[in-house]
């Protein structure tokens, strides 16, 4: 049975919560800090500190002021009007204030850190288990042994619903406040119309379909909530029918804005229109020029690869590599950032390649969602050629190569067929890079004599035909990730009949699957074909683009490395060498960012490593 990872102690449960009521006791600046940031989660705020409204900061009295809060005087509340933190009267005083103020859930005390009305420890006890005694949580300011819940390093994107909260656990609170710093000095200037947009589309989806909302399934929730967490965004999206019900209208629309939300660039989420957003729950995607970053890059004086300076009438099908725009190759970067006036791209390249095309060149991303994959790519192919008639220089930017699985043939010949021959320039496929980047060989001495490509899912989702067994060779399985369960069945079913040309794989047989190759997200789960499934599943939703890798290469470079599989008799010790193997090395390529998982009896270890240096 297979054993999934045990938790890791130490870590916070963090929620995105609205509290109706909140108490704030004291009335010192960080009371009103506290104060604030419950204004902004639209809570009902109540201040209780010694001296009330005269004792209290400049801000909680203007907030009192514009009936923001409501400031009560604790010692107005006390029976004997004893001043002294420590007086039990004091804990009679707070018992009144909760008879006549219900339903309070969260608070914090605040007045535990600063003067002149410091709280004892003693005097903090009281009121924590006064509190307590009635279910509310508490927060205990510099008092961790008295805290129920405490506070993330915030930031609120201005203009948008966006928040970002960091935590180190108690570890290093001014840390946590420079990481936070840190990665809200990363998030590009498009984040908060994105936001804003994803949330009206979400809004205009759910708005015909509400009545309809009990009735979906689990797939049509994959946007409802924001902890979904879907195992994966590629299940198809069905065409619009003049016959389909609510639910089914509701289920569309919400996989829609699951689609473009996990594919779109920031930037062309933050350039919707209203109409766009009808369009687009419609089925009818906008094709509306990108807002883009030219990034600063010292070009090449003269053109690589020999391509000609004309900016006129030309098709190019180029390849962007796997990802990082490190990658791209010098003749890509050139027509992207030189000669191109319209870019066509597909939906995996990231918004990292995008960035480095000028804003003056319009962008367009393909509609290539599941269910609609073959009108998207003749939509493509015919916007093409409309713009190569008007003179327009057209690149057509696929992911990987171009001619691996980019369906770059098909466009060749048609380009063809009207009087247009395109330029093909080869990018780093994906097939070789993304294993080299998770420390996989496709082919080793000892390991691995050759390498099988092939796609893991045929023309209009239908299922095709696998390798058969070989322990020599390692199979690469592209686009296959969301049909896993499919595809091993095939691999290691004794009678698969026509979805395997021959002899069926070991359960034991290692398989990788890695996402995202060469991005600084990059993940790659290591198990057996026996129990990758499961594996998958217990680490988190998918992150396309994803790839399968089986066989003997996967193991061959773990640790002291395993070269002698192909020995004679060594298959007898395959089970041994997957023990001993453990899935658990630390020896990954230098983008990595890897979750290691194994079968029966197995660890999860993951580590993260620097990205790659910019071009």
């Amino acid at each position: 049975m297979l054993e999934y990872p045990s938790p890791s102690q130490g870590a916070s449960l963090i929620l995105a919560f609205r509290p109706r009521k909140i108490l704030i006791i004291g009335s010192g600046p960080l009371a009103a800090s506290r104060a604030f940031s419950a204004l902004e989660a639209e809570s009902e705020v109540h201040i209780l500190a010694p001296g009330g409204l005269e004792d209290a900061c400049d801000e909680l009295k203007w907030r009192a002021s514009q009936c923001q809060i409501t400031l009560s005087n604790w010692t107005a509340l006390i029976p004997s009007a004893s001043t002294s933190a420590a007086d039990p009267d004091e804990i009679a005083g707070l018992e009144k204030f909760l008879d006549d103020t219900p339903g309070i859930s969260l608070a914090c005390i605040t007045d535990t850190a600063v003067r002149p009305h410091r709280r004892s420890r003693e005097s903090c006890e009281r009121v924590y288990r006064t509190l307590k005694a009635r279910n509310i949580q508490v927060n205990s300011t510099d008092v961790p042994e008295l805290c129920d819940f405490t506070f993330t390093s915030t930031h609120r994107v201005a203009e948008s619903a966006l928040q970002i909260g960091v935590t180190t656990n108690g570890q290093g609170c001014r840390l946590s406040s420079r990481l936070r710093r840190d990665i809200v000095s990363k998030l590009p200037p498009t984040t908060a119309a994105a936001v804003r947009n994803v949330g009206q589309l979400r809004a205009l989806a759910k708005r015909e379909g509400l009545k309809a909302c009990d009735d979906l399934d689990e797939d049509g929730h994959d946007e409802i909530e924001e902890d979904s967490a879907v195992s994966t965004p590629n299940r198809p999206v069905p065409t619009r029918s003049a016959t389909e019900t609510e639910t089914e209208s509701t289920r569309r629309r919400m996989k829609w804005v699951a689609q473009v939300s996990e594919y779109w660039p920031l930037s062309k989420l933050a350039s919707l229109t209203p109409d766009d957003m009808t369009a687009l729950l419609e089925g009818r995607v906008p094709e509306t020029p990108l807002t883009q970053s030219l990034m600063s890059l010292a070009l090449p004086p003269t053109p690589a690869h020999n391509l000609p300076n004309s900016k006129r009438g030309r098709i190019f099908l180029v390849g962007s590599g796997p990802g990082h725009p490190s990658l791209l190759t010098q003749a890509t970067h050139t027509v992207l950032t030189r000669l191109a006036d319209l870019v066509l791209s597909d939906k995996l390249v990231p918004d990292a390649v995008l960035a480095l095309i000028p804003k003056s060149v319009e962008i367009r991303i393909a509609k290539k969602f599941p269910g609609n994959a073959e009108g998207a790519q003749m939509e493509m192919m015919e916007a093409a050629i409309e713009a190569a008639n008007r003179g327009l220089t057209v690149v057509r930017l696929k992911q990987g190569d171009p001619v691996v699985y980019g369906r770059a043939g098909e466009e060749v010949l048609y380009f063809r067929a009207h009087g247009l021959e395109p330029l093909v320039i080869p990018g780093v496929s994906s097939a070789l890079a993304a294993p080299t980047f998770a420390n996989i060989p496709v082919t080793q001495r000892g390991a691995a004599e050759s390498f099988t490509v092939c796609t893991g899912v045929g023309r209009r989702g239908k299922e095709i035909t696998l390798p058969a067994y070989e322990r020599a060779r390692t199979l690469v399985i592209l686009m296959g990730v969301a049909r896993l369960p499919q595809v091993v069945d095939a691999l290691v079913a004794p009678d698969a009949g026509a979805r395997r040309q021959g002899a069926a794989y070991p359960g034991h047989t290692p398989v990788a699957i890695i996402e995202r190759a060469s991005m600084p997200d990059q993940r790659v789960v290591t198990s057996t074909l026996r129990d990758v499934v499961r594996a998958l599943e217990s680490s988190g939703e998918q992150r396309p683009p994803g790839m399968i890798v089986v066989g003997w290469s996967v193991l061959c470079l773990y640790g002291k490395g395993d070269t002698g599989v192909l020995e004679e008799g060594a298959e007898k010790g395959d089970e041994g060498r997957v023990e001993r193997a453990n899935f658990q090395q630390n020896l990954i390529g230098p983008f990595s960012h890897t979750l290691f998982h194994r079968g029966p009896g197995g660890q999860r270890n993951g580590i993260a490593s620097p990205c790659p240096p910019e071009p």
